[in-house]
């Protein structure tokens, strides 16, 4: 029996990953196919699951490469062959998003469908400026309006209606940035007070986001000299004058930083949450996934084999977790492993170690291999044998180091790193961070790119060795104090606001 498809109309939001629904969320990660617009967020499109077909409608004001027609007809015919489709629209599909239209010819065809309302940028992008749209004492009702008008089609704004309305109605005009003036004056014109408290509000909720705050008659003249900027949100009223008290977004220590993390999905998550909470555009870009090895020597993961070593080496917390799904095949209890004593790279691999029970016995303050090697030396005598559980094809620090010194040590590779195809990448802007934890997740995060230049990119890196493949890019690179979340962030947070007082890095 033919599978049944089915269409799902999702608002993304005004552009910040965090105001994505949940609901939107669990269906766009469930999606085969995302039909995806300019003004959905890069954070929410790089959600979209890699081996999903990506079609990017690209539609903005006065540039359609995909005529609504065709974009209707793509979702039918996905959703005919079968699909889980997405339309993935800014904002509210409701809400002056042509989502009414799509839905009418899905209806036609007969295609099952779902709207997913999304947070409208009226009220979400208005409040991350510090304008309320409503306040019991400065604005009693919220009106929305388009600005753009289709040819010969939609009827002109009425602004005599609008100016009646008083000051203390909220007057929000979508895609207003192109006729500023002529709203401006239509609004005076039809008796508005030229001193209205007004407002052009461009890319909101982005790292990028800007204001200009003015009277209605000068607010033109003023967002001119400023540069004007799309989207944008035209915003009159007296709500308008609450800005600069209310204003949040801005008094953030990460305001203004688009932070790119390229650790795995499923461990990214901590340090994301992190940065968004103190202001930081996040945009999950994992460039690597790591797949555990099935052993090739069945044999060598065998009590008496392990017990052969005096010591264990672990160089990342990977490699501890491949170690203790290993002992789990085999059925082997960690109170058996009398034999080695361990030692590991990095304090997060020491913690995936002892939140097991295990205790590391030696880990060097520095986190690298050759730091380990140094620390370790002194602890080993000429008979003992040392165990490293390493990547695939990739050279072990720790291990050369301590072969140069005629220790013997096996190593075993017990993972492999691949790199993350088929992701979402956007355009890169001078000024953006990324979050390096390897010099493996640099090479990813650079194929990835596909050619942009990267010496604008700013990179916060865990190790030397990390910050040296940065530097290979041309990126401008700083190195953490410790192997962990929080001590990234702290440099992170040094880093941009120094740069935000004029400081060179």
């Amino acid at each position: 029996m033919k599978s049944q498809g089915k269409v799902w109309l999702v608002g993304a939001g005004p552009g910040d990953p965090g105001l994505l629904t949940l609901k939107g969320r669990a269906v766009l990660n469930r999606a085969e196919v995302v039909v995806y617009d300019r003004l959905a967020g890069d954070g929410v499109l790089a959600m979209i699951p890699a081996g999903a077909v990506r079609i990017d409608a690209g539609k903005s004001a006065g540039n359609h490469p995909l005529p609504q027609e065709e974009i209707n007809r793509l979702l039918i015919r996905y959703a005919a062959e079968g699909k889980r489709v997405v339309r993935l629209k800014g904002g509210d599909p409701f809400l002056f998003g042509r989502g009414g239209e799509e839905a009418e010819a899905l209806c036609g065809a007969g295609i099952p469908y779902e709207v997913v309302p999304g947070v409208t940028a009226a009220s979400a992008v208005s409040a991350y400026f510090g304008i309320p749209a409503t306040h019991r004492r400065e604005a009693s009702s919220l009106h929305l309006i388009t600005a753009h008008r289709k040819k010969g089609g939609e009827k002109p704004v009425d602004y005599k209606a609008l100016a009646s309305l008083g000051p203390e109605a909220t007057l929000v005009f979508f895609m207003g940035t192109g006729v500023l003036e002529e709203l401006c004056t239509g609004l005076i014109g039809a008796g508005m007070p030229p001193d209205t408290p007004a407002a052009l509000l461009m890319k909101g909720t982005s790292s990028r986001q800007r204001k200009v705050v003015a009277e209605l008659d000068s607010l033109p003249r003023l967002a001119d000299q400023c540069g004007l900027e799309t989207p944008g949100l035209v915003v009159v009223g007296s709500a308008c004058r609450l800005s600069e008290t209310l204003s949040w977004v801005e008094k953030r220590p990460l305001h203004g930083a688009r932070v790119f993390v390229t650790r795995p999905r499923d461990k990214g998550s901590v340090l994301s949450e992190r940065l968004s909470e103190l202001g930081a555009e996040v945009v999950e870009i994992p460039a690597l996934r790591t797949e555990i090895l099935e052993p090739s020597d069945d044999s060598f993961w065998s009590l008496e084999r392990l017990q052969t070593y005096n010591w264990i080496v672990f160089s990342s917390p990977v490699g501890a977790e491949a170690f203790f799904q290993f002992l789990r095949r085999e059925r082997i209890d960690i109170r058996a492993l009398s034999g080695p004593r361990f030692a590991t790279v990095g304090e997060k691999t020491r913690n995936t170690l002892e939140d097991k029970g295990v205790i590391v016995e030696c880990c060097p303050e520095e986190f690298n291999g050759q730091a380990l090697a140094k620390v370790l030396l002194p602890r080993l005598s000429r008979e003992d044998r040392v165990l490293a559980l390493t990547p695939q094809n990739r050279e072990s620090a720790v291990v050369s180091a301590l072969r140069a010194k005629g220790v013997l040590c096996d190593t075993v590779a017990v993972y492999r790193t691949v790199l993350e195809e088929g992701g979402f990448f956007p355009q890169l802007w001078p000024g953006d961070y990324a979050a390096f934890a390897s010099a493996s997740a640099v090479e990813g995060f650079a194929e990835m790119a596909g050619g942009q230049p990267l010496s604008g990119l700013k990179a916060v890196c865990i190790g030397k060795q990390t910050a040296a493949a940065a530097k290979r890019f041309g990126m401008a690179a700083v190195i953490s104090e410790t192997e962990t979340v929080n001590s990234m962030i702290d440099r992170l947070v040094e880093c941009h606001l120094k740069e935000r007082a004029g400081q060179l890095w």
